[in-house]
């Protein structure tokens, strides 16, 4: 039996610009899964595992700047996209998720697949929707086109996040074999007009003269996408003295004048009142470096924070002061047309010590034993430019931070809204889907193994290159004073694993390369991103406890500096 209101729901999605849209196969959702898979414009793919499909639309999203759709069934498919709805919310990026629902009457019945959908993904999500269960009255309907609108209308708006959509459907799903879906073109769009974004110029007036009371101003930009006019804004803020930039990896945007060595050589400078800012302005979302929030936190200094109308402000340094509701080029621009009170001095002696550590860090790096350090350098000199590096967590992003790369002509992407290892590998997948240029991931073998079903579907990624760091363990609970220092460290915190990616690599049709030295990694690299009709997999054997030691050393020759 055909359902015109689900046929309304796609038909609507497209005329808003949805374009894309992820399934994963059952019995309840097939009128979705149907309207979705047979409308002209929009391009379905199926991933059967629906923890991994979440990552993936989330991977796509990121990239497309636009909502892509999740359609599962009823039940416990709902909460396997949990994680990734959590994450798509807390990095802004947006989702529509759509759940195939038992009607209200059977929730709690005992009845097969049946648990309770409704808001079930709480505070994790910008809305929640029920969507009508029968549409004898024309209300219904009227209903049903004005959830849709506002469910997408709300997933696009700044901040951008996941939106979800609950639809119980009856029996019997699927239309007789003579019906056709009807897409009707006169449906409801309710469109968006959105506010300005710009600072006028009594705002810029009390700003300025506010401003004149800091001389030693930090800017920390967080997570975001590339922004190459804001990168040029920021160097020239330092390069004129106007404020010390502070950029870790996941900013996309140091440049030659920022501080990129700060997690090396913070903890060697944070009783020195020097260092101190007297005023800390962020944008964009979280930053690597708990070294430097609590730097930060420990200064006093008072914050600004600048996101555009709509944002919420976080207080992270516990000093949130002032936010201001501007998009942050507006604002830097208003900062480089005005001459603050500022001190040279204090950009010096943060410039000094990064340079400190610049020069002497490749010398101590090659210097060191192999490991994934080491291994790392080598692999970030061989990444394409205008592509795409995925960075799992745990290690893999925080030595990228750790190597002080300035000026990359590739973006880098973590999932740093709740910092998991759940799917790293899926929301990598997911962004292959958008782009034909090459997609790197670099993981450790835990969150590799975890997310392996990233990779059982049908969909060609010729353009993924994978990097599994496999130390047989989590290397990071080694670098951790707490769980370092108990005799249950190897059995309940590292979680040793013998497991290799070759098997793998076989099962899925990769390419597998290894790597145990520098000889054999630079050999490896050769053709690691040569063109080829199927994805390549490098996986780098180490030894925890060997990789602990030797960050150790670094840090400690670099302190030498």
């Amino acid at each position: 039996m055909v359902i015109q209101p689900i046929n309304d729901l796609v038909a609507i999605a497209a005329k808003k610009g949805v374009k894309e849209a992820v399934l994963s196969p059952g019995s309840r959702c097939a009128p979705l899964t149907l309207a979705f898979a047979r409308h002209p414009d929009i391009h379905c793919r199926t991933i059967s595992d629906e923890r991994s499909a979440a990552f993936v639309a989330l991977g796509m999203a990121q990239q497309l700047d636009n909502p892509v759709v999740l359609v599962c069934t009823s039940g416990s498919a709902a909460l396997n996209y949990a994680p990734a709805v959590a994450e798509a919310y807390f990095q802004q990026i947006p989702i529509l998720v759509i759940t195939a629902d038992r009607p209200k009457e059977w929730i709690d019945q005992w009845d097969g697949q049946t648990i309770r959908q409704e808001e079930i993904y709480g505070k994790h999500v910008k809305g929640s929707f029920n969507f009508p269960d029968e549409f004898s009255h024309e209300d219904k309907v009227w209903h049903a086109h004005r959830i849709t609108n506002e469910a997408i209308n709300l997933a696009k708006s700044y901040p951008a996040g996941p939106v979800h959509i609950n639809i119980p459907l009856r029996e019997p799903f699927y239309p007789k074999r003579e019906e056709v879906l009807n897409f009707q073109k006169d449906l409801p769009n309710f469109e968006m007009v959105k506010g300005r974004n710009y600072l006028n110029t009594d705002e810029e007036l009390k700003l300025g003269e506010n401003l004149k009371h800091y001389r030693k101003i930090m800017v920390v930009p967080g997570q975001q996408r590339p922004n190459e006019k804001i990168q040029v804004l920021l160097e020239k803020l330092q390069e004129e003295g106007k404020a010390l930039v502070v950029t870790d990896a996941i900013s996309n945007l140091a440049n030659q004048n920022s501080i990129t060595y700060h997690d090396t050589f913070i903890p060697h400078i944070k009783e020195e009142k020097d260092f101190e800012p007297d005023l800390i302005i962020s944008f964009g979302k979280s930053i690597i470096s708990k070294g430097l929030k609590l730097f930060l936190r420990s200064s006093k200094a008072p914050h600004w924070h600048v996101a555009s109308p709509g944002a919420y402000s976080p207080d992270t340094y516990q000093g949130l002061t002032r936010s201001i509701q501007t998009h942050p080029l507006a604002f830097l621009e208003f900062l480089s047309k005005i001459n603050p009170n500022h001190s040279r001095e204090f950009i010096d002696i943060w410039k000094k010590e990064d340079e400190r550590i610049h020069n002497r860090f490749l010398k101590v790096l090659e210097g060191a034993r192999f490991g994934e350090y080491q291994a790392l350098h080598m692999v970030s000199k061989k990444i394409p430019a205008n592509s795409k590096l995925h960075l799992s967590n745990s290690m893999a992003v925080r030595y990228f931070n750790f190597l002080g790369l300035k000026n990359n002509e590739f973006e880098i992407i973590c999932n740093r809204g709740t910092s998991g290892i759940d799917g790293s590998n899926s929301t990598a997948v997911g962004c292959t889907f958008t782009t034909k240029d090459t997609v790197t991931l670099i993981t450790g073998d835990m969150a590799f193994f975890y997310d392996r079903n990233a990779f059982w579907h049908n969909y060609n990624m010729p353009n993924l290159r994978i990097i599994v760091l496999n130390n047989h363990a989590g290397g990071i609970f080694r670098l951790i004073e707490g769980p370092a220092a108990q005799p249950e460290l190897e059995e309940f915190f590292e979680t040793k694993q013998a497991l290799t990616a070759e098997h793998l690599s076989n099962e899925f049709g990769f390419t597998y390369q290894s790597a145990s030295n520098v000889d054999e990694l630079k050999v490896s690299l050769d053709s690691f991103y040569n063109k080829s009709m199927e994805p390549k997999l490098l996986e780098i054997f180490s030894d925890s406890k060997t990789n602990a030691e030797i960050l150790q050393t670094v840090k400690a020759q670099l302190k030498g500096a």
